[in-house]
């Protein structure tokens, strides 16, 4: 979500060339990307990892290549008029692009990347039923991705940013009107701020056999710690870089706000405590869920990239998960 904006398309190849070689094979974009979201550079992610794909000869079958199809949005016009809905002909023409973009004859994780239908998200904990409305019916928008995985143009499906009703409605329908199609996972968010997955996802993902793609794992970085620093994080520190512009994560991760602040200085005393880089006890939090598959992180740089590699090695004692129950205990979630 950074190629594009904050990563020229050399930066770009530079990081996937070091992920690659370190044998990171799962890669995740979004017609969307990169953000902030802007009519300037919409599709630009997509396109530089099809590039990269290209230009390196990587083998397909080497790579689990993943991407997003945008749901409602009023904002970003630029995509689809809206786009107004996640109807067949916005998911038909979704996927068209983003093929085109990866310059790749399939996908093999295609995602919803967030509900056509009215959902709390990105922050929001309470339900309000005022604001429900008529959304595209879950069956044309598995019909439509049905019609995708026959023609071999997508492998698997995911959805993102779901609830547990969500995920059921999506598994029970699918039996009905796209029994080729196998929905395999859900990318939402879950970190050492953020562990709302566990209140009723958790169960339905562990039925059903669902994976979890875990997105944000530090938090839009604050759980690195670089934000607490007296010089408050560096210039191009994403909250600083697009301070005003990317309302949705800055609402989200608000280190003025007395609970998040709290909490994540709790963790780095945890994690200075017991010799640990902050990184790679908020990976290491995350990859030790029974129910995570992979996560989902971003980078801008070469030495963030390995500090995320090398913390997918730690294993955490359980002093230490018991020290970070304690302030999840008096700080439950608050980055939701």
């Amino acid at each position: 979500m950074t190629f594009g904006e904050q990563n020229s398309l050399a930066d770009s190849f530079s990081l996937l060339d070091h992920a690659f070689s370190s044998s990171i094979n799962f890669f995740d974009s979004a017609e969307m990307y990169p953000v902030p979201q802007r009519a300037d550079t919409q599709g630009r992610s997509e396109e530089y990892l099809g590039r990269w794909m290209r230009d390196r000869r990587i083998p397909r079958d080497k790579l689990v290549v993943s991407t997003k199809v945008s749901g409602p949005s009023g904002q970003m016009t630029w995509i689809r008029g809206g786009p107004a809905s996640l109807d067949a002909w916005n998911i038909s023409e979704a996927i068209e692009g983003s093929l085109s973009r990866l310059q790749t004859d399939y996908i093999d994780l295609y995602q919803i990347h967030w509900p056509d239908r009215y959902v709390p998200m990105f922050g929001e904990l309470e339900y309000d039923t005022s604001r429900q409305f008529t959304a595209v019916s879950v069956e044309e928008q598995l019909g439509a991705l049905g019609k995708a995985v026959t023609s071999g143009k997508i492998r698997y499906v995911g959805l993102s940013n779901e609830t547990p009703y969500g995920i059921m409605k999506f598994l029970h329908v699918a039996e009905k009107v796209a029994p080729n199609l196998k929905i395999i996972s859900v990318q939402n968010s879950y970190s050492l701020l953020c562990r709302t997955f566990d209140s009723g996802l958790a169960e339905c993902c562990h039925h059903e056999r669902i994976s979890l793609l875990a997105y944000s794992p530090l938090a839009m970085g604050i759980l690195s710690g670089k934000y607490f620093q007296s010089d408050g994080a560096p210039a191009d520190a994403r909250l600083n870089l697009f301070k005003g512009r990317y309302l949705e994560g800055e609402s989200r991760y608000n280190i003025l706000k007395r609970t998040v602040a709290a909490a994540a200085q709790g963790y780095l005393r945890i994690a200075e405590e017991y010799g640990l880089n902050p990184v790679e006890l908020a990976i290491a939090f995350v990859l030790r869920h029974p129910l995570v598959a992979s996560t989902v992180f971003g980078v801008t740089k070469l030495w963030q990239l390995q500090e995320v590699i090398d913390s997918c090695k730690t294993e955490l004692p359980l002093e230490v998960i018991r020290e970070i129950n304690a302030i999840h205990k008096e700080f439950p979630s608050p980055c939701p």
